[in-house]
């Protein structure tokens, strides 16, 4: 049984809006902070995935609003933006794990980018199927990218400087 997508519209309009407004304030943490930042080996990549996990939410919400479209052709578009966001964001974490101090950077350089993308691959193999619960996963993807970057951009604001 295919989903309605009209149905997540407006889960789809407050989710581009919320995550593209906490995209501008990771960029505003990122400029208050910038020396910090750019002195500490990796830490350049870490912000760019913080502000990739934002704006993979952005843009998964936009392609959910796309009008008139099946759930097949949304599952499409999310495996082609999973495939460019892995390939990007995963050269960047690749870059910033190789100057990683601690294991607790390995949570937010790795486990938490890994936790909000990913379920956006699985709903784009269920839409892809009977994308019924594809939908399910979309939505927790998108939760899932902006808690983690919210979690990365508390890093780049306050502990960088610790």
């Amino acid at each position: 049984m295919e989903a309605d997508l009209s149905a997540w519209s407006d889960f789809f309009v407050a989710s581009a809006g919320a995550t593209a407004a906490l995209a501008g304030l990771v960029f505003v943490a990122v400029s208050i902070n910038i020396d910090s930042i750019v002195d500490q080996p990796g830490v350049p990549e870490f912000a760019l995935v913080t502000v990739l996990l934002l704006l993979q939410a952005v843009v998964v919400s936009l392609l959910g609003l796309v009008p008139d479209q099946d759930t097949g052709s949304l599952g499409i578009q999310l495996l082609v933006e999973f495939l460019i966001w892995a390939a990007v964001a995963g050269a960047m974490i690749r870059r910033s794990l190789a100057h990683m101090k601690s294991r607790v950077s390995l949570i937010s350089r790795l486990l938490l980018p890994a936790l909000g993308s990913l379920p956006f691959l699985v709903a784009a193999v269920i839409l892809l199927g009977d994308g019924e619960q594809g939908m399910d996963w979309v939505a927790g993807g998108i939760i899932a990218s902006t808690v983690a970057a919210v979690v990365n951009g508390w890093v780049l604001m306050v502990e960088i400087r610790r």
